[in-house]
């Protein structure tokens, strides 16, 4: 390597907009750290004053990881996502290589400054976690990766059979991490222009049966870094349940609610109108409702024996706690069956279908699919919710790439409540649907059996930074005790 490149940078950017790409440009020729500029792009005419243009179909495929490794002599490589305004000083960029420096770290990112016409705020992300391994993970526009870790990654990658055209960037992260530090440095060192994605966007456009062939490239990616850590299962060697005869309550629906007078009423009556051919119950746990709630559980439970109204004596619970509450309540039937609060069972065959799966598929867990509605249950999209990037043979290694695995969840209560959910609001249907799948089957129905109602009251509606970067802090926190449980399940194997 040329002496004088030593701690320069070379600088690829990911154009999506060639007049934002050109500021971006004239800025960091500004920029003594930058010692050469690369611009990948899709566009096969492109205007702009770069040192090299990469064109490429798949801007984040392997064939351009190989074209960016050829073409630079850097000690570091700073990647940028140019789909928006970005600005970028030489004190951030200083204070990213100097962090790189003292840390030893090979890829490193930073919060960032968002600004809009009405306010200038920091965009803070959160630290990356050995289970943080789901290709949604944010960090931010730019990327400051040692070139040594880049080359050698993007060598493995290359020199692989496969080829990859969406996922190369994703494999590339992953492999550095398996050898090498990621790192988050806690301060702003750029601006952006304010994401063009909303929440419903980010939510559901991996659900997209459009890029279900993205999907699968990426499920690769993933269960390849799953067996080179020790962790990936055999989802054929998953254990069945032998099940006892049907039980005096076969089945109970299990509705944790705290505050949704507008919509408990709807829920309790869509399970009571469940026609199954066993017996059933509606065990609604009410978390110290103030809005009315109780009263209207309270007068439905009066007048129909099979609903349960459950006030915990404990106020501390979050909505796992609340189904802890319920399944250790006597009454509580061999299959504890999920319905949330604002949302409805499609029809009345509902919980038919989902113990008949139990039976004959000997599962410990059955999750549905579910249709997408505004809250008069008019659809909206992207409509059905199938999940059917789960498959049987996958399954539980591609649950950890993923942020959920789908609804109404229903569960073999036995085996549950040994495990338990965490006492949280958020993920604790995640965390239990990976622990089973670590050695339990899971049936999955890919027809729509229920209505998800989208509205102002969900808990994921109009999330905050902050309650967002805490979400997903936890489930990577998930991902990472699961990952290790099964590096130890495997190493027993073994």
């Amino acid at each position: 390597m040329d002496q004088n490149n030593i701690d320069k940078v070379t600088a690829v950017i990911f154009s999506f907009d060639d007049e934002i790409c050109s500021e971006l440009i004239s800025s960091l020729k500004r920029t003594t750290s930058i010692h050469q500029i690369l611009v990948v792009s899709g566009e096969s005419k492109i205007n702009i004053n770069a040192d090299l243009i990469i064109e490429s179909k798949h801007l984040f495929g392997s064939e351009t990881l190989k074209k960016i490794n050829n073409a630079t002599d850097s000690t570091y490589l700073i990647l940028i996502i140019c789909d928006r305004k970005i600005e970028i000083e030489e004190s951030g960029l200083s204070k990213l290589i100097s962090y790189a420096q003292s840390t030893n770290a090979s890829w490193i990112y930073s919060d960032f400054h968002e600004s809009t016409e009405e306010k200038d705020e920091v965009h803070y992300l959160i630290d990356y976690q050995y289970g943080s391994i789901r290709d949604d993970f944010d960090f931010g526009n730019l990327i400051l990766i040692s070139t040594k870790e880049f080359n050698k990654a993007s060598e493995n990658l290359l020199t692989s059979e496969k080829k990859l055209n969406y996922s190369a960037l994703y494999d590339l992260r992953l492999s550095i991490s398996r050898h090498a530090s990621i790192i988050r440095l806690q301060e702003p060192t750029y601006r952006c222009g304010k994401s063009r994605n909303d929440l419903s966007t980010k939510l559901f456009q991996y659900l997209d049966p459009q890029n279900r062939s993205i999907q699968r490239e990426y499920e690769k990616v993933v269960t390849q870094h799953l067996k080179e850590i020790g962790a990936l299962i055999n989802a054929e060697s998953t254990k069945e349940i032998e099940f006892e005869e049907k039980s005096e309550i076969e089945a109970s629906v299990i509705i944790p609610v705290k505050n949704r007078a507008g919509t408990i009423k709807d829920a309790i009556n869509s399970a009571l109108k469940q026609k199954p051919k066993f017996s059933f119950n509606v065990i609604v746990v009410d978390n110290y409702s103030n809005d009315g709630t109780s009263e209207i559980i309270k007068k439905i439970s009066a007048s129909d024996q099979r609903v349960v109204h459950i006030i915990p004596e404990r106020k501390d619970l979050g909505i796992g706690g609340c189904w802890n509450e319920a399944l250790f309540h006597p009454i509580c039937g061999k299959f504890a069956v999920q319905l949330d609060s604002d949302d409805l069972y499609s029809d009345e065959n509902t919980l038919q279908k989902i113990v008949d799966k139990f039976y004959d598929e000997k599962c410990a867990m059955v999750i549905g699919s579910y249709k997408l509605t505004d809250y008069n249950l008019k659809q909206i999209p992207p409509g059905i919710i199938d999940h059917r990037e789960w498959t049987p043979e996958n399954g539980p290694n591609n649950a950890l790439r993923i942020n959920g695995l789908g609804a109404p969840r229903a569960f073999y209560a036995p085996l549950v409540k040994e495990i338990q959910f965490p006492n949280v609001s958020y993920g604790e249907d995640y965390s239990m649907g990976l622990a089973i799948s670590r050695k339990y089957r899971i049936g999955r129905i890919y027809e729509p059996i229920y209505l998800c109602r989208r509205w102002e009251g969900n808990t994921d509606a109009l999330l905050s930074n902050e309650q967002e970067n805490k979400n997903n802090f936890y489930k990577d926190f998930l991902r990472t005790n699961e990952i290790k449980a099964r590096q130890q399940i495997n190493r027993k194997r073994t």
